[in-house]
């Protein structure tokens, strides 16, 4: 692996990977009053390596264009508040090599 490679930045990798959005969010907070009284830490904003999760004012904003879909926020809300699932087949993230 040459030196570039191993020395690249987080934002250096997320530039190498592109996304084919739907229309439709694949997803989905399932009842956003419980983020709203709930949880105070809006953990899914922290936990979320794309910063998918939004909090304005009071409802929680879902980026779901740029997901990683790592799945990380089906199992990180300590409320299973967040509905995930594969986006449609041929959209979602696309990996290119660097």
């Amino acid at each position: 692996m040459s030196e570039q490679k191993k020395g690249q930045s987080i934002e250096e990798k997320q530039y190498l990977v592109r996304f084919n959005a739907d229309t439709k969010s694949h997803l989905h907070v399932k009842d956003e009053d419980i983020c709203l009284t709930q949880c105070p830490d809006k953990i899914c904003t922290i936990f979320c390596p794309a910063e998918i999760y939004k909090w304005e004012d009071i409802r929680m904003h879902v980026g779901y264009e740029g997901c990683h879909e790592c799945g990380s926020c089906r199992i990180g809300c300590p409320h299973q508040n967040i509905k995930w699932e594969y986006p449609k087949g041929g959209h979602g993230i696309v990996f290119r090599l660097g």
